[in-house]
């Protein structure tokens, strides 16, 4: 679906529709603000303007429901690498987990995930500070084959714990990703990745997981913006703008952290869906980072990107990682500053 109303005030309750009219299994929104403006600084150049908007509470009443986060000291992540995967591409994803706990050059994915952490439960324990990828599994051979129903995920994650993976019901997460050719229900249509929660019946056990798709071939302007532009409407006389360089140099992989970011979040602030969200439907909730759509940078929101970062080679990114990677990834809500935030925020 394209957006064919460019009006901002539209496209605001058009967002609100979307992120409150969800599957009972949590679904990123596919349409990131495809059409709008964006700014850049390089040098500390600013290349566009636009008011300063930064998301909205009044959009939805974020709450604590009394449900758990994910809030052991130390987490263990699990990747499930679902289909054929190149080793370069497998790289420059791990190394966006291992940012999320290492600190690099501010400003980074370490301090990002410091406005996650806001986060706590009942208890007053805070979401977890440690992300450790503590186990892979290739699946290769698509198990499942290469036409996945989102209930399918739990299968994977079921054969993945039979043939190699620990079943960590105390610290456990598990993520769940599809390479380019591997087609899930509703992907590019409807969803660009999802958290949901594993049932004991199929799994053993109930364990928090999350699935994100490569949508190279099959969606990336939709699943990998702003890295590629969406075509224009026949007639409506607008002009897609020049492609985005994704700072890791391949769309798919770049675009697939921004959504591994986004579902990150969620799913450490909400596991069981009954933990921070708005909305009236815990089936259909509106959490920490669907408040934020669309914003990477201060100024952003109301359809525009908001200021982020180029390169020297003219890549777009907003955070540094290890190994001097850069990335560009969403806002999240921040509970104390009562709006989007992150650490490459100018104010």
């Amino acid at each position: 679906m394209y957006l064919s109303i460019y009006n901002t005030n539209n496209i605001s309750k058009f967002f609100t529709h979307q992120i409150t009219n969800k599957t009972p299994e949590k679904m990123i929104s596919l349409i990131f603000l495809f059409f709008l403006s964006l700014s850049f600084t390089s040098d500390g150049q600013l290349y566009d303007e636009s008011k300063n908007y930064e998301g909205s509470s009044d959009l939805v009443n974020l709450e604590y429901h009394m449900g758990p986060v994910i809030s052991s000291p130390e987490t263990s992540l699990y990747i499930i690498w679902y289909g054929r995967w190149n080793p370069t591409h497998q790289s420059t994803i791990r190394d966006f987990i291992y940012s999320v706990s290492s600190p690099a050059r501010y400003p980074s994915v370490f301090d990002w995930w410091k406005t996650v952490r806001l986060y706590r439960d009942q208890t007053g324990s805070n979401i977890t500070r440690t992300l450790v990828l503590s186990g892979e599994f290739h699946d290769s051979t698509y198990s499942h084959g290469s036409q996945l129903s989102r209930f399918s995920v739990q299968s994977i994650i079921r054969t993945a714990v039979a043939n190699k993976l620990p079943l960590n019901s105390l610290n456990g997460l598990y993520m769940v990703l599809t390479s380019d050719d591997v087609e899930m229900q509703e992907f590019c249509r409807a969803i660009c990745g999802f958290h949901y929660f594993t049932f004991s019946t199929i799994v053993g056990a109930t364990v928090p997981y999350v699935w994100v798709g490569n949508s190279r071939k099959q969606c990336p302007e939709m699943c990998a913006y702003p890295f590629a532009q969406p075509k224009p409407f026949p007639g409506s006389g607008f002009v897609s703008r020049e492609k985005m360089k994704p700072p890791n140099g391949e769309v798919g992989i770049d675009g697939m952290i921004s959504v591994i970011a986004h579902e990150l979040a969620e799913v450490s602030s909400n596991p069981m869906l009954n933990g921070w969200y708005g909305g009236e439907d815990a089936m259909a909730p509106t959490e920490i980072a669907d408040l934020c759509l669309g914003v990477y940078g201060s100024g952003g929101g109301g359809g525009y990107m908001g200021i982020v970062y180029k390169d020297r080679w003219r890549s777009v990114y907003n955070v540094n990682g290890v190994g001097r990677r850069k990335y560009l990834i969403q806002w999240v809500w921040d509970l104390t500053r009562n709006r989007c935030f992150g650490p490459n925020a100018m104010n």
